[in-house]
């Protein structure tokens, strides 16, 4: 193995702006994170979620600080993650926006560890908070995975350019 060279950097600036603009040419899939605090659903959009270990079973995804949703799940310490199709656009901008009742005309049943599992979704993931590390203007979250399931055969929504995108069969 060869040794790894250090370099002199100099700091370098990023324009805001065009780091968003050429992130934003990742395409992603689209999760609501979603659980139960002091007896209430609460939840939020998240299309920064990846698959992180297979052993152990470990997932990631990335609120924001200044979310007031992740404090609440947090608090919780489990949670499911719902992998969205592609017509729950809607649902996605509903539970993606600041608010109190989020989950007004929202279908969803408890899933296994009493977490919101939405209905329509193409597959949940039962999760536990495992670890939190700073992220910047974000929280990396490492959550373990207690259990999962698909729901549906259908096509995901996609997250892409700050909108939503479907897969073009070919």
């Amino acid at each position: 193995m060869e040794p790894v060279l250090e370099v002199d950097r100099m700091p370098i600036e990023i324009d805001p702006a065009a780091f968003k603009t050429v992130l934003g040419r990742f395409a992603s899939g689209v999760t609501v994170i979603t659980a139960i605090d002091e007896g209430e659903p609460v939840g939020f959009a998240c299309q920064s979620f990846a698959s992180l270990s297979i052993e152990p079973p470990l997932v990631s995804f990335f609120p924001a600080r200044t979310s007031s949703s992740w404090p609440r799940i947090r608090r919780a310490g489990r949670f499911t993650v719902n992998i969205l199709a592609d017509h729950q656009d809607q649902v996605c901008r509903q539970l993606g926006r600041p608010g109190a009742d989020k989950f007004a005309g929202v279908d969803w049943t408890p899933s296994v560890n009493g977490s919101p599992l939405l209905t329509g979704a193409l597959a949940t993931i039962d999760c536990e908070l495992h670890e939190e590390v700073d992220g910047g203007d974000h929280t990396v979250v490492i959550a373990r995975v207690t259990g999962l399931n698909e729901h549906s055969e259908a096509t995901p929504l996609l997250f892409y350019r700050a909108g939503f995108g479907r897969l073009a069969h070919q």
